[in-house]
């Protein structure tokens, strides 16, 4: 049962406020993924984000198989972090860290995810050739979006 770990960073040319107000919004997370997953928010974006909030959406990640994904987030400092977990859906593991952090001329985001697929030693025998580059597909959509939306450094 390997847990496997995804770590990115981007800078962006914005003050950390607008970094924070951005990324702790749930409802900008349909912006930042590609249009084929169909994310949809269910419910739990209409407030802002807080520690113990349940956060219920619909991804269709592979072979267009909708998906009902639903995350806590477990720990939030205005600003600088926060945390979220898969409670239900595709993942056996899903622990993602958000870091912001000011710089020279902007901010630095720093993505970490822990995660583990699920159905043993087949889940890791398609990690992969599927699995993983299905998340560096997204997060590299996200990249782009990110600099589409801010400039970049």
């Amino acid at each position: 049962m390997k847990i496997y770990t995804l770590h990115k960073t981007q800078k962006l040319p914005i003050s950390v406020d607008q970094a924070w107000d951005f990324l702790s919004d749930p409802r900008n997370l349909k912006t930042i993924t590609p249009e084929y997953m169909g994310f949809n928010i269910m419910s739990g974006a209409d407030r802002p984000m807080y520690a113990g909030q349940l956060i219920q959406y619909i991804v269709t990640p592979i072979l267009g198989i909708k998906t009902k994904w639903v995350t806590e987030i477990t720990h939030t400092v205005d600003k600088k972090y926060f945390v979220d977990e898969q409670r239900f859906g595709p993942y056996a593991l899903w622990h993602h860290k958000h870091f912001i952090k000011e710089i020279d001329g902007g901010v630095e985001m720093e993505d970490i995810i822990d995660y583990k697929v699920p159905m043993g030693i087949l889940g890791q025998l398609v990690h992969p050739f599927l699995v993983k580059p299905k998340l560096e597909e997204i997060f590299a959509f996200r990249q782009k979006k990110l600099i589409e939306l801010f400039g970049t450094l």
